[in-house]
């Protein structure tokens, strides 16, 4: 096990490069220029100025490595040392907004939590639902606990975020009043009441990425249940007399997580890069939104921080996954 995962992480490193690559040289070659948002009275040769003070007049792929280098070493000691306090932030230039002229790391790390606290909330409520909805609706196949999970998981699955997220704020926030419509990301949890408020406020966009979420995993789980009811070895362990309980709550669904827990480690870094539609539509001061508003004004270099944090993402998560098989499934050897 411990040779394939470093086999892995050394097939991840420059499967992570090339997609660096393809994401810098698309964007770069995607119309856009940092002094588009500039007023038009500023002359052409101050704009130029501005371009090459940014580096653009150097060759592409010199831009790339020290973009690279920036986004694998410069940013992150900048953020480890904005954490920690300690002074271990090296000089040199940083990746700058062209939106904002501020380093994309600091507006990354202000949005973080943000993300993390929504869309992450979101994503384990919907797998703490789904799970034992795939279990049940397996085990009572046809039962009307299993037609109705059926029903309410294709209507989750099927209704996009963004036409459920309006129902809710029509029905909850505008007709009933029970919770605010805006996620108001200045909010400080100090006393009861304002962790009430934080309560409120956060219950909608929880509720919709987790009925969302839910719907998507509880499928997966009742079709790999269901897949393993009927295999050979639950009903030798039937026939060993062993326990119902013990039957289906550890052999077949052991087995029946390999598949779900592809799906829930593929899903994971969507929590870290914010759910676009949802925070936009929840007014969540996400990484979601900071991406939409990066690509309206073609701010590119928030754009390819995004984009290379979210593959980076990918590629751990799926060998993460590929590592858990190995634990669920004792037959799988990779030695």
């Amino acid at each position: 096990m411990l040779s394939y995962t470093l086999r892995r992480l050394a097939f991840a490193i420059p499967t992570v490069l090339v997609i660096s690559l393809i994401v810098f040289l698309m964007l770069d070659m995607a119309p856009g220029d940092p002094t588009g948002s500039l007023p038009l009275t500023i002359p052409l040769e101050v704009r130029e100025q501005i371009r090459q003070s940014l580096g653009l007049g150097d060759p592409v792929m010199v831009r790339y490595f020290k973009w690279l280098y920036m986004m694998c070493f410069i940013e992150p000691m900048h953020i480890l040392a904005g954490m920690t306090g300690w002074d271990i932030a090296p000089d040199g230039p940083r990746i700058l907004s062209w939106q904002t002229r501020s380093p994309v790391g600091d507006i990354l790390v202000q949005r973080v939590p943000q993300t993390l606290w929504v869309v992450g909330m979101g994503y384990l409520f919907g797998i703490l639902i789904a799970l034992p909805i795939g279990v049940i609706s397996a085990y009572r196949q046809y039962s009307w606990f299993d037609q109705v999970g059926t029903f309410v998981s294709m209507i989750g699955f099927s209704v996009p975020t963004f036409f459920t997220g309006v129902v809710f704020i029509l029905v909850f926030s505008v007709w009933l009043g029970w919770f605010p419509s805006m996620y108001d990301t200045t909010h400080n949890v100090t006393n009861w009441d304002s962790f009430l408020f934080q309560v409120r406020q956060i219950a909608m966009p929880v509720a919709v990425l987790a009925l969302f979420n839910a719907s998507q995993i509880s499928r997966f789980m009742r079709a790999s249940m269901l897949d393993n009811l009927n295999q050979d070895y639950v009903r030798t362990a039937r026939a060993k007399g062993l326990g119902e309980k013990t039957v289906v709550l550890v052999h077949v669904l052991r087995n029946s997580m390999i598949p779900v827990v592809t799906v829930i480690a593929i899903g994971i870094p969507t929590v870290f890069t914010g759910a676009i539609i949802t925070e936009q539509i929840f007014r969540v001061n996400g990484l979601g939104d900071a991406l939409i508003r990066a690509i309206y004004v073609s701010d590119w270099p928030m754009v390819q921080t995004i984009t290379f944090i979210f593959a980076i993402l990918i590629v751990l998560f799926n060998l993460i996954a590929d590592v858990l098989y190995g634990i669920l499934d004792p037959r799988i050897r990779y030695d």
